[in-house]
């Protein structure tokens, strides 16, 4: 007997566990069991927006196939979706939490045609507008309202956890969905646990957000305070799947929708291809994946349903845009394109690819909140990651990274064309100015006037 339960967090940067820098001792659970299975430590959202992010992790398509390129757009109940497929094979489905996917009208309660397919409920449309931090509120399979003692991530999966306990002698598939550590909108706060934000006043930052500041000082300790709580929540799951003797029957898939840039790329959390707001942690382990090991491949969200179908043995249909990635836990030279597609909606019409060396993001003509793509794009960012992996310094204007554009370009549209997009065009930014060393000069007189590319 082969479960599967994904435990999906909100807003969560890549930079938070301890196993890929952080050194604030947030994720000792995460960090172990991860080192027990898998550590993902490039892994991208293809959608930095909580609507679109959340239809990629139900269908496997890119949001812009699917028409949930944006939120307030609810998924089409005739859509493909992963829980339809596993309870078509006998394994049962629940979902918990956060769900965002249904009639926007709708904060709290999701009509059965909404819901994806899954067979148990215990969930919220907008579950940060139905509930607090310490008032957890759920709808159940009735519509019938919920409330549920506790702290909310606690209240949530201590949900997920009776339930395992009640259905484990039949397969399942269960969707755990935190809306920690997003911040609760009407407060705009991160509220963590009594006493966790003090705990993290003084704590280690990420390079751009000692650069760039934004929101940094006010709410990174609440952050990390409800990111030291989903971490206590994790190692309970696990607990109670190793006293159940299911661990090592359980691919236990840990991830989030997207990061948080604080405020410093623009004036909320999200909704830019950097690194800050699209990387995001990725940790399986228990079952198939107790194989200690870290892939360094960058991978997508997008992958996460092939794997899931992989793992089960059933047949990933052709329509899907991610890749299984299970050859990357098993396989010592496994064949991937080491490169992720990233669209951006609600703010510009963005997309972005993001490869080992570079970030390149193009913005394209439009309506941001109408428009799921354009016709033409222009570069708009371009960073070199491996001279500046904080995303500081700006290149998309100089003259010597024309050919990194025209070559990073072709990959962009490549990948676009992939995901089901079609007549657009991207149009290289020229400019006079030449590279400067983060200097006001507009001169260069360290190399050759004919060495252009620095690669």
């Amino acid at each position: 007997m082969k479960n599967t339960i994904v435990f999906f967090t909100d807003q969560q940067r890549g930079d938070t566990l301890g196993a890929n820098g952080n050194p604030s001792g947030l994720t000792p659970n995460l960090d172990y069991y991860g080192a027990k299975g898998i550590n993902f430590r490039n892994a991208f959202t293809p959608q930095p927006v909580c609507g679109p992010a959340r239809s990629v992790m139900q269908t496997g398509k890119f949001a812009t196939k699917t028409g949930c390129f944006r939120n307030k757009i609810s998924l089409d109940p005739s859509e493909w979706t992963i829980a339809k497929t596993l309870g078509a094979n006998d394994i049962q489905t629940a979902y918990f939490g956060k769900w965002h996917l249904g009639n926007p009208d709708s904060f709290g309660s999701v009509i059965k045609p909404e819901r994806g397919g899954y067979d148990f409920w215990l969930a919220a449309n907008l579950l940060e507008f139905v509930s607090n931090s310490y008032d957890t509120r759920l709808y159940d399979s009735n519509n019938e309202e919920v409330r549920l003692p506790g702290y909310r991530v606690d209240a949530v999966v201590d949900a997920a956890i009776r339930y395992v306990y009640e259905n484990q002698s039949k397969p399942f598939f269960i969707f755990i969905s935190l809306l920690e550590p997003h911040h609760q909108n009407h407060l705009d706060n991160y509220p963590a646990p009594h006493g966790y934000e003090e705990r993290y006043r003084n704590s280690w930052i990420p390079l751009d957000l000692q650069a760039l500041g934004g929101s940094t000082y006010m709410h990174l300790p609440g952050y990390y305070g409800m990111i030291k709580r989903i971490d206590e929540a994790y190692g309970r799951l696990i607990d109670a799947l190793a006293s159940l003797n299911l661990f090592e029957s359980t691919n236990v898939i840990f991830t989030s929708d997207h990061g948080n840039q604080f405020k410093t790329r623009n004036d909320e959390y999200k909704r830019t291809p950097h690194d800050s707001a699209t990387h995001i942690p990725l940790v399986c382990t228990g079952g198939d994946f107790l194989i200690s090991r870290t892939v360094r491949q960058i991978v997508s969200l997008v992958d996460i349903v092939p794997t899931i179908l992989d793992l089960h043995q059933l047949n990933i249909p052709e329509d899907l845009h991610g890749k299984s990635l299970l050859p990357l836990c098993y396989e010592a030279h496994p064949s991937w394109n080491n490169a992720a597609l990233i669209q951006i909606s609600e703010t510009q019409i963005g997309r972005a690819v993001r490869t080992e060396k570079w970030l390149y993001g193009v913005t394209g003509n439009g309506d941001p909140w109408n428009d799921s793509a354009a016709s033409l794009y222009t570069g708009t960012y371009l960073y070199d990651l491996q001279a500046d992996s904080a995303q500081l310094h700006n290149l998309i204007n100089y003259r010597s990274h024309i050919p990194v554009q025209q070559e990073l370009r072709l990959l962009l549209k490549e990948l676009m064309m992939q995901a089901d997009e079609a007549d657009f065009e991207i149009e290289i930014t020229d400019s006079d100015q030449e590279y400067n060393q983060l200097k006001s000069e507009n001169t260069f007189p360290y190399f050759p006037e004919y060495l252009v590319d620095f690669r």
